[in-house]
């Protein structure tokens, strides 16, 4: 293995997707003399494979339905059907347009940027491409893979996962969706949109189960409107081809057939084979373990994004890359409150939260020092406009802090940066309301529901 012992980066990153580059970003603006290793493209699953471009189908799909229903705005325009490979070339040109940018903000701090496959070789080395890349310190961000279960083989033909569905080359007649977490809403609803009978298959009781539980029912009911059926509670048992599909049975027996079946069951870290616990790292079921503040057991290396165990978001990558690059530059860093980062599944209507749901507030503070109010969007006039239904739920400390935002409707993915603010500054509901709303917006709904949760509604009843 080729050693140049002359170049000893300050950083070696292994892995380009969100926490990787942006670690490289922040340490080279710093000072550090980094070097990022990247065996794909720069920018990783959320710009190539995940949040780019599952959002830009979404946006077709919205679109679709747009022209569809346009009439009910005094609108005429007829709806003639899916060109995906139409929709393929908006995606690509999305992601091409941002990768590119991308690439020249690597180029312009100056970061050495490598393309290869890398191993951790020591403590501070990587190997790549027949080099060994020595560094001060070491970050491991190679993110993760879309996971499948126990006797269920993703074949890319009839059995799917999020990647191959990216690129599919037809609007299924009809999909099985199994997961009801985000990437199985996400897809069932741009399926949908472009014409799709949809099944959502989730063992747990709920979809998106992770989300306050007001937030999963609101979901399920414009699912049901929509005409996306779903079978809750029970789980999968095996799935098999049929002469023209796939069959899907859960445990009580239940089956389910459609053209194509997408395992949506969550992603899994890509650490296998790569000498991570060669070199002593601990790890737990593939995940690399670390402290708050990114830090492995082993004192010269950190790791951030899908390959730790906690959110799976490209922003909190972003989050952590920026928290490691800082620390090694010698700022001082306060570590990440998970609770507080905003999260959003892109379906139609959008589901949006940051802070705790009202049963995990229960748990921590008591039920009877927890206060929860609703706010329905029927009330706010440009969801009026849109024709959007849904909720923003608060919930509250008794006498103290705004613990939670639960927001269901069309576009509050947007409305989640001030409800971030509210969580994340402990803001008193009487605090919130003195802030003056623009009228009419979205936004002033978050407004509304903190003036009724300081006893003072306006557009809302007592």
């Amino acid at each position: 293995m080729a050693n140049d012992a002359s170049t000893v980066f300050d950083l070696v990153i292994l892995g380009g997707g969100s926490g990787g580059y942006a670690a490289a970003l922040r340490g080279a603006q710093l000072g550090l003399d980094v070097a990022l290793i990247e065996k794909d493209k720069v920018g990783g699953t959320c710009l190539h494979r995940g949040c780019i471009p599952t959002k830009a189908l979404l946006h077709a799909g919205e679109i679709a339905d747009q022209a569809r229903e346009s009439e009910q705005f005094g609108v005429k325009a007829s709806f003639e059907g899916i060109d995906i490979a139409g929709v393929h070339k908006y995606k690509d040109g999305v992601i091409s347009g941002l990768y590119k940018g991308l690439q020249g903000l690597v180029a312009s701090r100056k970061v050495t940027y490598i393309e290869g496959e890398g191993r951790l070789s020591s403590p501070t080395s990587v190997d790549v491409n027949g080099r060994r890349v020595q560094g001060r310190h070491v970050l491991l961000a190679t993110g993760s893979v879309p996971k499948s279960l126990p006797g269920l083989e993703i074949d890319g033909n009839r059995i799917i996962s999020s990647d191959h569905a990216l690129v599919l080359d037809r609007v299924p007649k009809s999909a099985i969706v199994l997961g009801g977490g985000v990437i199985g809403v996400e897809f069932a609803s741009a399926w949908k949109s472009f014409g799709t009978d949809v099944t959502v298959i989730e063992g747990l009781k709920h979809l998106v189960p992770v989300e306050d539980e007001n937030s999963s029912k609101l979901l399920e009911r414009a699912f049901r409107k929509r005409g996306i059926k779903f079978n809750l509670g029970t789980f999968f048992s095996k799935a098999e081809y049929t002469a023209d599909g796939v069959k899907v049975t859960l445990a009580d027996g239940k089956e389910f057939e459609a053209e194509v079946l997408l395992v949506a069951v969550g992603r899994g870290p890509v650490s296998a084979g790569l000498g991570y616990e060669e070199q002593g790292v601990a790890m737990d079921r593939g995940y690399v373990l670390v402290d708050e503040y990114m830090r492995t057991n082993v004192p010269t290396i950190s790791a951030v994004g899908d390959l730790v165990p906690t959110l799976q978001l490209a922003h909190v990558g972003f989050a952590e890359g920026i928290l490691v690059a800082e620390r090694l530059a010698g700022l001082k860093t306060v570590p990440i409150d998970y609770d507080g980062v905003p999260r959003v599944t892109y379906c139609h209507p959008e589901v949006a939260s940051v802070g705790i749901t009202e049963a995990k507030a229960k748990e921590i503070y008591g039920a009877d020092k927890v206060v929860a109010l609703k706010y329905n969007l029927a009330g706010n006039g440009k969801s009026k406009i849109l024709n959007t239904s849904g909720e923003i739920k608060l919930v509250q400390v008794k006498d103290g802090a705004v613990v939670g935002v639960h927001m269901v409707g069309d576009r509050m993915g947007e409305q989640v940066g001030e409800a971030q603010l509210i969580y994340n500054w402990e803001a008193l509901p009487a605090e919130v309301a003195q802030l003056i709303h623009a009228h009419p917006t979205q936004n002033e709904a978050l407004g509304e529901a903190h003036l009724a949760l300081a006893g003072k509604p306006l557009h809302s009843h007592d």
